[in-house]
């Protein structure tokens, strides 16, 4: 067991999910959660105290099953999320599903196994949200749903367990594959100078985090400056 508190984070072999490990990393243990093992092993080996977490997060047997072992949790972190581009017409039935499943189902689930563990900490959730959760723009419905939905799930929490501090973060554009990719189907070339780094958005997070005991950042709206 170690002395140091203990935060588990989603995606975090890479992009924004790596770099929150990263700022957490002098201060917590940390356990890494993603699909990918070696490159979980390759993230944690760089850390003075990190362990992989891998877990199919829409596998609830899996998921329940991973969870089981820990019974005090100071931090959650989800930073794991799918965006697939689209209009309403063309969005067939097999998007929405897998980008709720993957963005608000499993955040829930996860959420709700680990709520007697965050209790017994007096914890801090932290859901990477998306300015996609604030404004609904054309080509982004099934992602913008579930960032909607994903700040509802935030708020209702916040509610819910009064003794848990909860936060949503909204970062913009941010240089990671996933915005890559994204920038690919909308036919856009991609411009890491123009956007946020991971680790600006990780600056965020642990702001949130090391607020005084009497302060509860509820939300936190992050946009790249322009240039």
């Amino acid at each position: 067991m170690t002395s140091r508190p203990t935060a588990l984070i989603t995606g975090a072999s890479r992009g924004i999910g790596a770099a929150i490990a990263a700022a957490l990393a002098p201060t917590h243990h940390l356990l890494l959660g993603g699909r990918d093992v070696e490159a979980l092993k390759a993230v944690a080996a760089g850390f003075p105290s990190a362990s992989p977490w891998p877990v199919e997060l829409t596998d609830p047997e899996a998921l329940a099953t991973a969870t089981s072992a820990l019974d005090r949790l100071d931090v959650l972190v989800h930073s794991a999320g799918v965006a697939t581009l689209g209009t309403l017409a063309e969005t067939p039935v097999e998007v929405w599903r897998s980008t709720l499943e993957i963005n608000v189902v499993a955040v829930a689930e996860l959420t709700r196994h680990l709520l007697p563990a965050l209790r017994a900490a007096a914890g801090q959730v932290v859901l990477i949200n998306s300015g996609a959760g604030l404004n609904a723009n054309p080509n982004w419905g099934a992602y913008a749903a579930s960032k909607f939905a994903l700040r509802a799930f935030a708020d209702v929490l916040r509610a819910e367990e009064p003794r848990l501090r909860v936060t949503s973060v909204y970062p913009g554009r941010t240089a990671t594959d996933m915005q890559r990719e994204i920038r690919e189907s909308e036919g856009s070339a991609y411009t890491p100078d123009d956007y946020l780094t991971p680790e600006t958005v990780a600056q965020a997070v642990t702001f949130a985090l090391l607020a005084p005991p009497d302060a509860h950042v509820n939300e936190i709206n992050v946009r790249p400056r322009s240039r």
